[in-house]
């Protein structure tokens, strides 16, 4: 139990994430596939992320696209730091035990040490909204989207936020700031037509 809720609190906003999937006609799909897997490897990190965006905005059949998302996070994992890595494994940990205290110390230590680590600040958020700091989380959260405007997490996030204080139109903005990402996302879709639908019925 321990292992997986450390792997939900990594995708951000577990509950969120676990429904992002992707839908549509299958014949990108394979061609999606193979610029993924002929990444040059010595590709820098920038340009190996922008494929695999590529990738996902073209990619929809919900296997393949879910193999690329989950590329994606492993390339936003990579500190290239032994000391960082070790930190979010101790922080992982913390977590799991549920000693707080402890993983926001190591959090804290691995932004000083690399704030341009998005894994670092997307983690500390996650675990203040878990904790149900919204206003922490969201800074983190912005922090991220400095960083890498184009994590779906942390979109995921912040939408959650913003409909758990009401504020409809804001969620709706961001979810469909998602969709351009994630283009066939079956969760974004989703809230898209109930917050549109729910926003069409309070101006009548």
């Amino acid at each position: 139990m321990p292992a997986m809720l450390v792997f939900a609190l990594r995708l951000f906003i577990p509950l969120m994430l676990a429904m992002l999937a992707i839908v549509a006609p299958q014949v990108a799909a394979a061609d999606d596939t193979r610029i993924v897997e002929q990444q040059d490897p010595a590709a820098s990190p920038e340009k190996r992320l922008d494929a695999l965006f590529t990738a996902l905005r073209r990619q929809h059949d919900p296997d393949q696209a879910a193999s690329i998302a989950n590329q994606i996070k492993i390339e936003w994992s990579q500190s290239g730091s032994a000391t960082v890595d070790l930190l979010m494994q101790w922080a992982g940990k913390a977590i799991a035990e549920k000693r707080n205290a402890a993983a926001f110390d190591f959090l804290d230590q691995v932004i000083a040490l690399q704030p341009r680590y998005v894994d670092g600040w997307n983690q500390r958020a996650t675990l203040n909204y878990a904790l149900g700091d919204y206003n922490k989380s969201m800074a983190d959260i912005e922090q991220v989207l400095r960083i890498e405007p184009r994590h779906f997490g942390a979109l995921a996030g912040m939408a959650a936020i913003f409909s758990e204080n009401g504020k409809d139109q804001q969620a709706l903005d961001i979810w469909q700031r998602l969709l351009a990402i994630y283009p066939a996302s079956r969760a974004a879709q989703q809230q898209v037509d109930q917050l549109t639908e729910k926003l069409a019925g309070t101006r009548t």
